[in-house]
């Protein structure tokens, strides 16, 4: 089938974001830009980065497909260059929205900021809609000192943000795990549970979900989270190694009990094995995503082939980084059904159509869908763009004598400040025409990245924009020349187009300011009227 590239007005567009057919609609700035000002249902795709993260974001080549920019970097040219780059992978139907981002907004239509707008807005949505119970720090702190009151702290964080900071003593049961293991840390039905995370959302879902599930204890959330908690002159606990406990078999039959009452109440569909087999055949005309909604330790340990790791609290609280099509299929995939039914409860109260749980679980559905076996440590991010490129040894030869050789780092800048090769310009892959006319007599250009696939990407890029230049890229990137012992700078010493790929968010930020942390709630509590001012999404809550 040929592909078609085909230019639409944001009129056309609009129309098609409150449809119920499938598309995606990739935004092709840097994140950073993305944060600023950016449509709801946008999915962030960098075009510095494109063909690295977009089959799995969009896996099916047939879906409708629209890319935008901000309509006034003309000489970057953005959104055409990321419709060649789909078409060249093999995607049919690609539509270039005219005007981008300025077209849209002085169309009058609704734009919003930050990342991960629609599930952080659908969080608050909860909390107004469900009057889920919070309770500001200095409350939180009462209870915790008062020796008359069993209280405990759970944090529904991922491991790793949990490791960052925590509330002292608090106990880490990330996302979908705190239904699931539960019973394992809480034995009374007298104590007051405490559910926090970093600001706002998943506190929030993650009290919620322990009310839907019907527990019998008092659940409230920490208002506003570490970051309120610190606001508010608490002291935070860092680096702590508690474990995520292990789930037994009491504590297992325990959850079951009330996940299986969730997915009655909230109309979790299952699929068996036989059809998702179906589904997959029928994958290169509509689009599946499997998701594993274990821990990440879990999936490396064996998973269906084909299927994406994304922690179920996770796949809640960001689900455009893991799917950019509106309107496919979902199926939500664990051992034992459990941790996948409340995932999915969260997901069609969220608005998508077509959401299902793996009847059996992973192991039961391996004979059919993993005949030959469960697969391990899959990563074929290195597949792309691989010829030209140089050894960590032949580059420090020809960089000993830097005269009329540019090297540029195309990956992260804050990897690239953190350390970099000595001379290393830094600039985002999608900036390069602008470096041309910077270095327009460059005969040698060496291009490095943390991933070779990266910079290989962006070597071709610059085969295009200088012709008469020998140019290669590191295999390995920065990582190889780091382990082969060569020298490294650090800093920003050369940056050839604004650091913005990177948005920084405040939770994240050891040393973040309280005003940076107030705007990030503000923005959170802002975002329900946004949403319901764009008229695009529909949610479902349930009130069981």
């Amino acid at each position: 089938m040929t592909a078609v590239v085909a230019r639409v007005t944001v009129h056309n567009l609009y129309e098609t974001l409150r449809g119920e057919t499938e598309f995606a609609l990739l935004d092709v700035r840097e994140q950073e830009e993305f944060s600023r000002s950016h449509l709801l249902l946008a999915c962030c795709t960098p075009l510095s980065r494109l063909e690295l993260i977009v089959e799995t974001l969009v896996p099916c080549k047939e879906t409708p497909v629209f890319v935008m920019d901000d309509g006034q970097s003309e000489d970057l040219d953005r959104s055409a260059r990321a419709a060649d780059a789909l078409t060249a992978m093999g995607y049919r139907t690609v539509n270039i929205v005219d005007g981008g981002l300025k077209a849209w907004s002085d169309a009058g239509f609704v734009t919003v900021n930050g990342v991960g707008a629609l599930s952080k807005g659908f969080g608050e949505y909860i909390e107004v809609v469900r009057e889920t119970p919070r309770l500001p720090p200095s409350e939180i702190k009462a209870l915790l000192d008062d020796a008359r009151v069993q209280t405990i702290v759970i944090d529904v964080r991922p491991t790793g943000e949990y490791r960052n900071m925590n509330i002292p003593g608090s106990i880490n049961l990330p996302g979908c795990e705190v239904t699931y293991r539960l019973a394992e840390v809480v034995k009374d039905p007298g104590t007051t549970i405490v559910i926090n995370c970093a600001g706002r959302t998943r506190s929030i879902i993650g009290t919620q979900t322990l009310i839907n599930a019907a527990i019998p204890n008092r659940v409230v959330a920490l208002k506003g989270g570490t970051m309120n908690w610190q606001l508010a002159g608490f002291d935070l606990e860092y680096g702590s190694t508690r474990p995520v406990p292990p789930i037994t078999e009491e504590g297992r039959r325990i959850a079951e009990q009330r996940i299986r009452k969730v997915a009655e109440t909230y109309h979790v569909r299952f699929v068996e094995p036989r059809k998702v087999a179906q589904w997959r055949s029928e994958a290169a005309h509509k689009t599946l995503y499997l998701f594993d909604v274990r821990q990440p330790w879990e999936y490396a340990s064996g998973h269906i082939p084909g299927s994406t790791s994304a922690q179920g609290g996770q796949l809640v609280q960001a689900t455009d980084e893991y799917a950019a099509v509106r309107n496919g299929r979902y199926v939500l995939m664990d051992d034992d059904e459990l941790r996948a039914i409340m995932t999915a409860h969260w997901l069609r109260q969220m608005g998508l159509p077509q959401v299902f749980v793996l009847k059996g679980g992973i192991f039961n559905a391996a004979a059919v869908l993993a005949p030959r076996g469960l697969a391990e440590g899959e990563n074929g991010i290195e597949g792309h763009a691989s010829t030209g490129g140089i050894s960590v040894a032949e580059a420090a030869r020809r960089l000993e004598n830097r005269a009329g050789i540019l090297c540029l780092n195309v990956g992260a800048s804050n990897r690239h400040r953190a350390r970099h090769i000595p001379g290393a310009k830094w600039v985002a892959r999608a900036y390069l025409p602008r470096v041309r006319p910077l270095c327009p007599q460059s005969k040698q250009i060496i291009l490095t990245a943390e991933q070779s696939a990266h910079a290989a990407l962006a070597a071709q890029d610059a085969r295009d924009l200088w012709p008469d230049a020998a140019v290669s890229f590191i295999q390995g990137g920065t990582p190889a020349w780091e382990k082969a012992g060569l020298p490294l700078e650090t800093g920003m010493p050369c940056a050839l187009c604004p650091e913005d790929d990177i948005w920084y968010r405040p939770y994240t930020d050891l040393n973040a300011s309280k005003e940076a942390m107030q705007g990030y709630f503000d923005w959170e509590s802002g975002l329900v009227d946004k949403i319901n001012a764009d008229g695009c999404v529909n949610f479902r809550v349930c009130c069981a």
